[in-house]
């Protein structure tokens, strides 16, 4: 086959399945599957047991930069008045969006109630969010920041930064902006799914997404609606 159509036919293929995606982002692509057909890696990929599927490779090695991550990210905080990194993402949250309800802060921080209601009490002792009655809604409390809280954020925002760069740091910028295109899909829709997805077993979870991701495929193929629409 003509090389130029075996080129454009892996741009489709590459287009359809990442949307949004440049030319520069494909090149960097082909070269990483080039790359790796054409060489072993030297040394172990990542620590314990390899999975041997691809996408149980790609969690495992986002999981276990998540844990060095907060590692670090709690031995910086050291000083801001923050003990991790989770309240200063829950502090950050109140400071953007002003008064929220307690619940919207809780659940945008992925917190189950329980350990965010925790959390924030924590965090109220030590002065640095104050609770009050939501005046339009009794049964509701809303939060914002003490002055201590606004000293904490400010104190912790340059050493989050600090951290974010030592881990990426071998990262170029297109990279990091590849990565960002790449996951971010994964993070929205996730992240609108998990509370819609409480009280139902995994085997309920795993049927509605990816089967129906698949029957979208087939259908998009056939450019019809799965439901025949």
């Amino acid at each position: 086959m003509n090389q130029t159509v075996v080129l454009v036919n892996e741009w489709a293929e590459f287009e359809a399945t990442h949307p949004g995606a440049n030319i520069d982002d494909f090149c960097r692509h082909r070269v990483i599957s080039l790359s790796q057909k054409a060489q072993k890696m030297n040394g172990p990929l990542t620590g314990g047991v390899v999975p041997h599927i691809s996408a149980g490779l790609l969690l495992k090695l986002i999981g276990r930069i998540h844990k060095l991550q907060i590692g670090y990210q709690n031995s910086a905080l050291e000083g801001t008045g923050l003990n991790q990194i989770e309240e200063f993402g829950i502090l950050v949250t109140i400071r953007k969006e002003k008064n929220p309800r307690k619940t919207d802060v809780i659940f945008a921080n992925l917190f189950e109630l329980s350990s965010g209601s925790d959390m924030l009490k924590r965090l109220e002792k030590r002065n640095l969010i104050r609770e009050y009655p939501d005046k339009d809604d009794k049964r509701s409390k809303r939060i914002e920041l003490t002055a201590e809280g606004e000293k904490a954020i400010e104190l912790s925002i340059p050493q989050v930064e600090k951290v974010a760069q030592l881990m990426v740091n071998d990262l170029t910028e297109d990279d990091r902006q590849l990565c960002i295109q790449l996951l971010k899909g994964i993070e929205i829709k996730f992240s609108a799914l998990w509370q819609q997805h409480k009280g139902k077993s995994f085997d309920e979870v795993f049927e509605e997404v990816v089967r129906w991701s698949i029957g979208v495929e087939i259908n998009l193929e056939n450019k019809t609606h799965p439901s025949g629409r």
